[in-house]
């Protein structure tokens, strides 16, 4: 990959990997450092990429496929290291946005994930499906939970039809 097209990509994307990549991982440092191996695989990629969507989606991907090899760690399936706070918010969201952003880190990390992806990264649940490697009965049934235990965290009043309407949840 040229070195302008690899600046470009990580400028464009930066951001939004390390925000798939938090919501995967649950701390600050392991975020970082799955953002910094997805960017080190995107250096080393020698194919080349349809479009911007496509190299996004490549980029979850890999950032996906990264997050799930770090839980599988003995370390990380005895220790939560999670952050006590994290902002990690686009300057564009609104309170609501921002509020269900940090409920989200309640969540078990295969919900957040595919919470993120399909509220924040506008993914359909086929692309979620194809990015994280399990069925979309499955996306649609972990979006269903992770719905419900979000209620719970955010109170029936905040997440109501209305919220999900206006594509917070």
């Amino acid at each position: 990959m040229l070195q302008e097209e690899y600046r470009r990509l990580t400028n464009l994307y930066l951001d939004d990997i390390y925000r798939v990549a938090y919501s995967g991982c649950r701390n600050r440092q392991d975020a970082e450092d799955v953002t910094q191996e997805v960017f080190e695989a995107l250096f080393k990629y020698k194919g080349e990429f349809e479009s911007d969507e496509h190299a996004k989606f490549w980029l979850i991907r890999v950032t996906a496929n990264k997050c799930k090899s770090m839980w599988r760690t003995p370390w990380k399936r005895r220790v939560d290291l999670s952050d006590e706070e994290l902002t990690v918010a686009k300057p564009n969201w609104t309170k609501e946005q921002e509020e269900l952003y940090e409920a989200l880190r309640k969540l078990p990390p295969k919900y957040a994930q595919c919470v993120h992806l399909f509220y924040f990264e506008e993914m359909k649940i086929k692309e979620i499906a194809e990015q994280l490697g399990i069925s979309e009965t499955a996306v649609s049934t972990i979006l269903q939970r992770a719905r419900q235990k979000l209620k719970t965290f955010l109170g029936e009043e905040q997440l109501d039809e209305r919220s999900v309407n206006n594509g917070y949840i």
